[in-house]
């Protein structure tokens, strides 16, 4: 099968969970890039950070419109992430490639735990703690940077579960947060962006783009506690998948 097609089907999948849970598109696009498209792990995660960017900002575009982006909760978390970020960005390239997938491995799959224990917020409003949100958004912002991700799977369980945030208004919110933590470490992989094989990011990037919007519409049909756990299944399985593999 050609490289080409592999990234759309992968970049598809990757747009559909962006669309549907606001986040989970890195964490995916990751370990498509090497296992699938051969790429090196510094690559893969540079070239997932200029997809997931690109096509957070499409589907937050359609989260805003239906009133599911929280933007002082959202813009709090950013602002904190941004520094932490691109000192992460910095520091990448530095770290072993068998210690970046494991470490990769290791926070989705805590992420994905802490999903799973976490109980849907009740409707109401959010409290926002701005210490609370200053040392979510910080830490979001440092694995933004290392791994090359763009948080949201992260970001969802630290809207739902630190600030108590309802699971559609954190997936939207996710989105804002993933995009600027995204800018922020790709401008310090200036460098690395040239040298990626366009020819396969880009029809990545194109399908991931039309995917988000039939994530979207997914959203829509099933709960927010449906959707909160398949985020959290989905993260696991890539997780013990990683782990494995760095491991052999």
């Amino acid at each position: 099968m050609s490289a080409v097609i592999l990234a759309l089907a992968a970049g598809a999948v990757i747009g559909l969970a962006l669309g549907a849970l606001g986040g989970g598109g890195s964490v995916l696009a990751v370990p498509a890039l090497i296992y699938l498209l051969d790429f090196t792990p510094v690559g893969a995660t540079t070239a997932s950070l200029v997809i997931v960017t690109l096509t957070s900002v499409t589907a937050l575009i359609a989260h805003a419109r239906d009133g599911h982006v929280r933007w002082r909760t959202g813009l709090l978390f950013s602002a904190a992430g941004i520094g932490p970020a691109m000192l992460g960005g910095a520091l990448s390239t530095r770290i072993p490639a068998a210690v970046l997938t494991g470490a990769f491995a290791v926070v989705a799959g805590v992420a994905a735990l802490r999903m799973l224990r976490s109980r849907p917020a009740a409707e109401g409003a959010v409290t926002v703690r701005p210490g609370r949100v200053a040392v979510a958004g910080g830490g979001l912002g440092a694995v933004t940077g290392v791994l090359g991700v763009g948080g949201g799977f992260l970001a969802v369980p630290a809207l739902v579960g630190v600030l108590g945030m309802r699971i559609r208004n954190a997936v939207g919110t996710s989105l804002l947060v993933i995009t600027v933590n995204s800018l922020a470490a790709l401008a310090t992989r200036a460098g690395t962006v040239e040298g990626l094989d366009w020819a396969v990011v880009g029809p990545f990037v194109g399908a991931a783009i039309l995917g988000t919007w039939d994530g979207k519409r997914l959203a829509a049909k099933i709960s927010g506690h449906t959707l909160q756990r398949i985020f959290a299944l989905v993260l696991l399985a890539v997780a013990a998948f990683m782990l494995i593999d760095a491991a052999l």
